[in-house]
């Protein structure tokens, strides 16, 4: 069965494991997850993750980051959907939470977080949210 929206299967999973508790969570491996999985540990978000090679896919095993028990991550938004794609260019970039707060853009260089790509000024698709 192929999945028709992977980036929300794996917000999803990181959001049911924060609120369940978990210390960590398994999705399966693609070079799109793998990506915002290395943003979120290169912003803070998560503490790192590995790579399991035990399926042809493979299996990244991602560890949460909590801080006195409450999670880092507070909040997770898909911004653009299969059915309605979000584009914007340099200078309409979201502020998530006035800047508290992270977009994933997907940019002609690449993934990269809002901050980065008002930097190099440049537009692309909003993945999501995380604040």
């Amino acid at each position: 069965m192929t999945m028709t929206d992977p980036v929300a299967d794996y917000l999803t999973r990181l959001r049911n494991a924060i609120q369940a508790g978990n210390k960590r969570v398994d999705v399966p491996a693609s070079n799109l997850k793998r990506e915002i999985t290395k943003l979120l540990v290169a912003n803070k978000y998560l503490s790192g993750f590995t790579e399991i090679k035990d399926t042809p896919q493979g299996v990244l095993r991602i560890q949460l980051k909590y801080n006195d028990a409450q999670p880092v991550i507070a909040g997770l938004k898909r911004v653009s959907k299969p059915g309605l794609r979000k584009y914007v260019d340099a200078g309409a970039l979201p502020r998530v939470l006035g800047g508290l707060g992270i977009a994933i853009i997907s940019t002609s260089r690449g993934l990269m977080t809002d901050k980065q790509a008002r930097l190099a000024k440049l537009g692309g698709e909003v993945l999501c949210e995380i604040w």
